[in-house]
């Protein structure tokens, strides 16, 4: 049985913060902006890492300048992590943050045409 927090959950959430980090402070790339890393999913292999980012400006954008950053913060996390083979980056917008919004608006007209 595997345990409750595997070592590639451990990797995913040490990767979240390092790139958290250098998306703050390193990439100066404009096309990445104000990307926000929402989650991080390993392979068991640890060959790939899927990250999902959100962000209030053109995704499609950000997506480039992620991909172009890519070796760039792999590069990084080679020198902040101790494995011995940093996981290749695929980014993927996240778009669980904009359904939200608009599944609360859709509650908040609801409820504003009951008081009526």
């Amino acid at each position: 049985m595997a345990k409750a927090f595997s070592r590639s959950n451990r990797i995913a959430e040490q990767i979240k913060r390092e790139l958290a980090d250098l998306l703050q402070f390193e990439v100066k790339d404009p096309r990445v902006g104000r990307a926000t890393i929402t989650e991080v999913e390993v392979a068991g292999d640890l060959a790939h890492a899927k990250i999902f980012f959100a962000t209030m400006e053109d995704a499609a954008e950000t997506v480039l300048g992620l991909e172009q950053a890519a070796g760039f913060l792999r590069g990084q996390l080679a020198k902040r992590m101790l494995l011995r083979t940093v996981p290749q980056l695929h980014f993927v917008h996240d778009t669980s943050i904009d359904r939200g919004f608009a599944l609360s608006q859709l509650i908040d007209q609801a409820n504003a045409s009951n008081k009526i």
